[in-house]
């Protein structure tokens, strides 16, 4: 196979078909290795044929850039100014033009370390940058006071965390309280003394432990007195060892700022210094849009001196801010978190970085950068696409939309199907031969003769219950009420930044409180879910940090393959049970040199760290003691090899293991492997996962549900998307409630209602500026609604701007 260099290659096919394998974990994992192998011996000894990509050979491959979906970046200190670079544009201008502070104010001059928050000069003396500290909350301990303690009323009480659970049940017995009764019934003072200790009174407590093989009983007693909930949960954050630790208490606490730098992290200096009448962490609080014009002023006002220091500074942080405002990222503030960032905004903000390098000669991989886009910003994209290849670059596109597709200079389109049914190489040529070729979903699309979305809509009327928000304050989202249909379908549309996660995430916090029986921050007051019971947010973020977590554990379709393991005559016969067959357990049957991982992270020490396959199990993950005991011809890491469909037909028993294998392919999901690592999944394959949890959780629940997904179809194949939106209309058909953030036109115009957020982004949006049925909304004038008067017609999409036809 050849790709052409210097031309703009877009990588297609249905999900699932190997785009991504091919321009990312091949062609970009190859030249990554070639340019690690260049360094020094100490690297290449990790390096074997082992760890690279199975391709016999590849020629002409140059240096790689490559923006991918998979969402890495937890660093709490990571901002859309430190993705991007901006910080240190920033950082050099306040600290070299001359007239700005004064010399003294920091004993003999400013640096750049004064406005950067991780250094000892620039960060807060009292939260050394962070900008706050992080407090337990009573009503993240307690969510669902309705229930029994340990029956669902806490997350943290859920299973044992520390040692403290064990003097609850005593406190219990010595107050005379019922641990069966709703939390909310319980006596406050019990109440208090649970959440915020007992003081200087003693609890004794007596517990009986057994060890791991249940051979000793073991019985410790103690008397102390209770901390409280909440200072646990801050005592054992603290004491965590790592981030991946104390991550898993962060879900019971709220950062708080500091009263010292008002949140902001910056020490005094960098919180007097003006320039352009705005101090550093003033202008970290801006949109992007309006840093553009405070450049604009800094220029016009430096004098002849300034201008030789200023000025290029000034030209290059003008030009990253015209990158992110033409990737639709202008409302975001330069302080932005990382972590608030969706799935497309990230993946975009770091697009942005490697799109400000002006390089040429380089190979740029971009993974589905339309995610997340609405229409009139695609345009954008793919004008920046097209400037790279003039700039004498190579840019392979792995991408879905047909009409992206259509403008590419050349086009591999891999198939026909997903996982091992996929793979081939169909057609590579023009968009012109794929559109005819005989085997090719794509090219079926690009001549515009692939299948369009078909969904019945369900009627919104007087007779069809309401989900209300009233007083809704939340980001830029501002409205007295909004009304959301029960058991219907409803998308939230609008350009990017106008508001529709604010709004998805407010509803699902709301309506979660409100059965809760407490008041959410971001509404006033929820009405219209008496018929409700659960809450189910079904986003985009990873499911796991390590490779140890995949589609079967994630789904617990795993628990259920290590018992039918640990029934067989050969693990009986052995004495092991099911854990013993977790790779998450040590001890057990895993392999003990990687820890179950199947690889081995190494400290590259300057370089990003590296997975390497582990030599003593060779990626297989267990011990040879395990994978000797087999089910129905399978050891235990063959069952993780299968992909979901293969699955599907080998397990048609028991019932619960083939139901969740089901809703796994009813998703989309079939291609995947069972064991496929978590950290290689993308956005929106993470979230389908979530999705097929969700469709069992509401065929099982004997009462309603909300369900909230954000761009359940980003990533999808246009002949894949009708498989989401009919698991959809099996959630509905269990009597629950679906409402969805979604940028794709199709979906949003079969939906049975539409609230459409605008006009614009940023400030500039938030308020809902039409709503109804598609049809009614189709007559509004907005963006989103030229565009689906233009679906309707049957018209391109993206050639939506300056045409009088919309």
């Amino acid at each position: 196979m050849s790709i052409p260099k210097g031309q703009l290659v877009a990588f297609t096919g249905v999900s699932g078909s190997g785009k991504t394998s091919l321009a990312i974990d091949t062609l970009h994992n190859e030249a990554q290795l070639r340019y690690l192998e260049g360094l020094s011996p100490f690297v290449r000894q990790y390096i074997t044929q082992r760890n690279r990509p199975k391709v016999d050979r590849i020629l002409g491959l140059g240096a790689t850039l490559t923006v991918d979906q998979r969402r890495l970046n937890r660093n709490p200190r990571s901002t859309v100014a430190t993705i991007t670079g901006i910080d240190g544009h920033l950082g050099l201008l306040y600290s070299r033009l001359p007239g700005v502070g004064t010399a003294a104010a920091v004993g003999g001059g400013l640096t750049t370390a004064h406005f950067d928050r991780n250094t000892a000069e620039g960060g807060c003396v009292k939260c050394h940058g962070v900008g706050g500290h992080w407090q337990a909350q009573e009503d993240l301990v307690i969510t669902h006071p309705e229930l029994p303690l340990f029956e669902g009323a806490s997350p943290w009480y859920a299973k044992w965390r520390s040692g403290e659970h064990a003097f609850v049940p005593a406190l219990a017995e010595k107050r005379g309280v019922d641990l069966g009764r709703s939390w909310r019934s319980l006596p406050e003072e019990f109440r208090r003394c649970v959440l915020y200790g007992t003081g200087d009174e003693k609890i004794e407590a007596t517990v009986d432990m057994s060890n791991r093989n249940e051979t000793v009983q073991l019985t410790y007693t103690s008397s102390q007195p209770l901390r409280g909930a909440l200072a646990e949960v801050e005592r054992v954050f603290v004491n965590a060892q790592t981030s991946s630790a104390r991550q898993r208490y962060l879900p019971y606490m709220r950062k708080q700022p500091c009263g010292t730098c008002g949140g902001s992290g910056y020490d005094q200096v960098a919180r007097s210094v003006r320039l352009g009448g705005l101090t550093y962490p003033d202008l970290l609080e801006v949109e992007v849009r309006e840093v553009r014009g405070w450049a604009d002023r800094v220029a016009d006002d430096l004098s002849a001196r300034q201008r030789e220091v200023g000025e290029p500074l000034l030209h290059d942080l003008g030009r990253r801010l015209g990158i992110l405002d033409r990737l639709g990222l202008a409302h975001l503030q330069l302080s932005r978190s990382a972590a608030t960032l969706s799935a497309g905004e990230l993946q975009r903000t770091r697009l942005a970085a490697q799109l400000s390098t002006e390089l040429s000669g380089i190979i740029f991989v971009l993974d589905e950068p339309g995610t997340g886009l609405h229409p009139a910003d695609k345009a954008h994209l793919l004008d920046i696409a097209l400037e790279l290849r003039e700039a004498g670059n190579t840019v392979l596109l792995v991408e879905h939309d047909p009409e992206l597709i259509a403008r590419a200079d050349w086009v591999i389109d891999l198939g026909p199907g997903a996982g091992r049914f996929g793979g081939e190489v169909l057609v590579s040529g023009p968009p012109a031969d794929v559109a005819v070729h005989p085997r090719s979903l794509t090219g079926r699309y690009l001549a515009g003769k692939g299948p369009r979305l078909h969904r019945t809509r369900r009627p919104a009327g007087d007779d069809t219950g309401w989900v209300k928000l009233h007083g809704l304050r939340t980001h830029n989202v501002t409205a007295d009420l909004v009304s959301f249909p029960a058991n219907r379908l409803t998308c939230l549309t609008g350009v990017s930044g106008s508001g529709k996660s604010s709004l998805l995430g407010a509803l699902g916090s709301g309506v979660q409180a409100a059965l809760n029986g407490t008041v959410a921050d971001t509404v006033r007051e929820v009405t219209g879910v008496e018929g409700f019971s659960w809450v189910a947010v079904v986003d985009q973020e990873p499911l796991g940090r390590t490779p140890r977590s995949n589609p079967a554990t994630y789904s617990k379709a795993f628990d259920i393959v290590r018992k039918l393991f640990a029934a067989t005559d050969v693990a009986r016969g052995r004495g092991v049970d099911a854990s013993w067959f977790s790779f998450n357990t040590a001890g057990g049957g895993r392999c003990e040199s990687c820890t179950g991982y199947g690889r081995k992270l190494v400290d590259m020490h300057f370089l990003p760290d590296v997975w390497v396959v582990c030599d003593a199990c060779e990626g297989r993950r267990y011990r040879p003691e395990a994978l000797d005991i087999r089910y129905d011809g399978l050891a235990i890491d063959e069952v993780l090899a299968l992909t979901v469909a293969e699955a599907v037909q080998r397990f048609s028993e028991p019932r619960q293991l083939a139901e969740t294998l089901g809703a796994l392919e009813r998703v989309g999901l079939g291609y995947l492997q069972l064991g496929q690592s978590a950290t290689e999944l993308s956005g929106g394959e993470a979230q389908r996962l979530k999705l097929a949890s969700a469709i069992q959780r509401g065929a099982a629940s004997r009462r309603a549900g909300l369900v909230v997904l954000d761009e359940p179809v980003s990533g999808l194949h246009p002949s894949d998307i009708q498989r989401v939106v009919d698991a959809l209309d099996v959630l509905l058909d269990s009597g629950n409630t679906v409402v969805v953030a979604e940028h794709d036109i199709p979906v949003a115009a079969s939906a049975d209602w539409v609230i459409d957020l605008g006009p614009g982004a940023g400030p500039h949006g938030g308020v809902v500026v039409a709503e109804g049925t598609p049809d009614a909304v189709a007559t509004a004038d907005t963006p989103t609604a030229g565009f689906f008067r233009r679906y309707a017609a049957g018209l391109p999409l993206l050639a939506v701007r300056n045409d009088p036809r919309c």
